[in-house]
Formats: C-alpha cells, sequence, structure tokens
C-alpha cells in the first residue's frame, strides 16, 4: 500500500480530538488524555458498537478480560462514557428496557477507530523518513502526534519498522525562533522583513535588507529554504527595485521581523510548479534551456535509474560506452553541481555558455591542484 492511502481526514480527526481533549479539558478537570485513558475508549466503544447493549458491570468485567486488568472502578467507566458523549461527540444513549447502552447511529465511529494496522505502519515509517528534520519544532510536533496514534492504538508493535531507516545526514543549525515566526508569518499571510546575506555575496559584505512576501517552506536534506515574493528584489535590467519570486537560506537570515502588512497568497505560489519539470534541487530561475549531457562508465546505470526531469530523453551507445541525456530545465546551479559530482564520467554537451560554465569550474578545480597537479 503506497504512502498517499493514509487518510487525511481520518488522522486530521485524530489529532482533532486528541488536542481538544487533552490540552482544553485537561485544563478544566486535570484529567489528561493518556495511553490508558484511550485504551478504555476504544474498548468500551467497540463494545457498545457491537450491538450488545452493554451495562457498566459488563463493560467492567469485558475491560479486565481483554486487557488483564483485576479491576477498573464504576466510576471511571462513568466518565469514560462521559468523555466519549461530550469530548468525542459519541450519540450513547441508555436503553431502559434492554438495560445498556447503544449508540442512536450505528454508522458513527471513533475516528482512531477506523485507523488500519497499514496506516499505523506507514505513519510510523513517515516519522523515520522525516528524521533529517529532527532538530526542528516539525519534527517534535510531528512526532508528537504520530506517537499518540501509534502508541495507542490497540495493537502490537510491527517490527518491519526497525527494518527501515534513514542513513545520517548532517544538522542544520536553525534559530527556532526565527523558524517559528516565518510559520506564523505563512498561518497569517504577513510580510517579514530580515537582513541576508547571499550565496552570491563576497566575504565581508554586509548583510542586505529584505521584504518578503512568503510564500511556502521549502525542505531539502534537512535544509530549510523560504521561499516566497522578494519587494526588494532586483533584476538586471531594472532601474529600480522590480521584485520577483527568490529563495532564501534560512541559515543565512538574521533580525527577522514579523509586520502587520499582509497579502494576498496567489493560486501560483507553489516552488514544485516553478522548477519546469527538473527534480535537481532548491532552485529557481526564468531562464528555460536545453541542456544535453553525456555520461560514461559507472555513471550510466545510476542515470538509467531515475526520472530527473519529466521531459528527459535518454538514449545508449554501447559501442562507446555512452549513455546521452537530454530535457530542457531552469535549474542550471544545481545540474552543474550534479555534473561535477560524477567526475570523469560525465560531459556537458550543450549550451554552449553551460559548457563553458563547466569549463571554468574544471579549470579552477587544476588550479586548486598546484603543483600537485
Amino acid at each position: 500500500m503506497p504512502l498517499y492511502c493514509i487518510s487525511v481526514r481520518k488522522l486530521s480527526l485524530v489529532v482533532i480530538q486528541y488536542f481538544r481533549y487533552s490540552e482544553e479539558v485537561a485544563q478544566k478537570n486535570n484529567r489528561r488524555l493518556n495511553k490508558k485513558i484511550l485504551e478504555r475508549l476504544i474498548i468500551i466503544h467497540n463494545l457498545i458498537k457491537s450491538g450488545t447493549y452493554p451495562n457498566v458491570q459488563k463493560i467492567q468485567s469485558y475491560y479486565c478480560e481483554k486487557t488483564g486488568y483485576e479491576q477498573v472502578g464504576v466510576a471511571t467507566i462513568y466518565r469514560d462514557i462521559s468523555t466519549l458523549q461530550v469530548e468525542f461527540n459519541a450519540p450513547i444513549a441508555y436503553d431502559p428496557y434492554k438495560k445498556g447502552y447503544y449508540y442512536t447511529d450505528s454508522h458513527w465511529d471513533l475516528a482512531l477507530n477506523t485507523i488500519s494496522q497499514d496506516d499505523i505502519f506507514y505513519l510510523s515509517a513517515v516519522k523515520i523518513l522525516l528524521s533529517d528534520f529532527n532538530n526542528s519544532p516539525f519534527y517534535s510536533e510531528i512526532s508528537r502526534v504520530i506517537n499518540f496514534v501509534t502508541e495507542t492504538k490497540l495493537s502490537p508493535e510491527n517490527t518491519i519498522l526497525s527494518r527501515i531507516a534513514t542513513p545520517p545526514a548532517p544538522g542544520v543549525v536553525i534559530d527556532k525562533e526565527l523558524l517559528q515566526n516565518i510559520v506564523t508569518a505563512l498561518e497569517h499571510n504577513h510580510i517579514v522583513e530580515f537582513d541576508y546575506i547571499g550565496r552570491w555575496d563576497s566575504p565581508g559584505d554586509a548583510p542586505k535588507s529584505r521584504r518578503v512576501r512568503p510564500y511556502q517552506l521549502v525542505l531539502k536534506d534537512g535544509m530549510y529554504f523560504l521561499f516566497g515574493w522578494d519587494e526588494t528584489a532586483w533584476n538586471d535590467e531594472d532601474e529600480k527595485p522590480a521584485g520577483g519570486e527568490r529563495l532564501f537560506f534560512l541559515p543565512n537570515m538574521s533580525r527577522l521581523r514579523l509586520t502587520e502588512d499582509s497579502f494576498e497568497l496567489p493560486p501560483d505560489y507553489d516552488f514544485t510548479q516553478k522548477c519546469s519539470g527538473s527534480k535537481l534541487g532548491v532552485f529557481i530561475s526564468s531562464q528555460v534551456d536545453r541542456y544535453e549531457i553525456e555520461f560514461y562508465g559507472s555513471a550510466r546505470p545510476y542515470i538509467k535509474s531515475f526520472v530527473w526531469v519529466e521531459n528527459q530523453e535518454i538514449t545508449d551507445c554501447e559501442e562507446k560506452d555512452v549513455t546521452r541525456i537530454s530535457f530542457t530545465s531552469s535549474q542550471y546551479l544545481p545540474l552543474l553541481e550534479w555534473i561535477l559530482s560524477q567526475g570523469k564520467n560525465a560531459k556537458p554537451l550543450s549550451p554552449q555558455w553551460f559548457v563553458d560554465r563547466w569549463k571554468e569550474e574544471i579549470r579552477g578545480m587544476v588550479q586548486n591542484l598546484g603543483e600537485n597537479a
């Protein structure tokens, strides 16, 4: 079952019910939802839903039978039934003739109870896949929700999860207050102002002031980028700032300030739609070119194992031990880094300006070798 089979609606209901009860109700009566309480709620719900009209004594007996506990108090069962009714909107009623509880709506179900074992597995796998961001508040909050859902679900632990791993990755140092302010700005569509040192700035350059309408946080290999409309951006042909879509690396941002100025999020704000079909990294440009690259030796099977660009065309020439790939892309910088990472097994053929840029990098590396060349 693919990951996208997890029902967002089901998980959302669980999270809403959890935080609504655990945070708000706990303040009223000091009764915080935990694994043991939820275990009882699920058992009571399932018993009532079975249509057997259980009374409190039968619920007590059934709970002890299912859990192995020696006893559970009558008052506890009454509180749990009340919790289901008030906090989870369960349509529970008591039938005086059958002397037991039943659901007035037979189709009602506890949201957590509708999450399948496959869903539990994939939710746990998501936590593993997100481990590159384990130093962020996102990971902490997502883990808290996933742990709540998986640990309180009445199911045996799926040991196959120990057979899934992500390789260790370098962590990015993030100013958590800055990140939280960006999230707040995203939530309310508020413009942010900050100082920024760009990748192309020279050493010793002073940070430049930016005023940005934040569209999205872009996550890549443990790194955080802010994508948005920079009102202070210059283009080469402009005599004054005309604005433009830009990416900002969070560790290079400082003195971020939330403004009271709001903006309307445009319908085409999604970063993934700005990459002209390329899947090469976090980079955007308005310039789209057609590229042609040759790969040799051990790089050939590697290149053929991925869809790098949606319109890629791959051809093989076994006699010359060459695999050629061609495509259009606006992501020239990640493309250059990708080709350089293949060393002697990759060579760009076109466009010419890109070939010249690649040669310039090679000459720079040779120059760095000095007498060792």
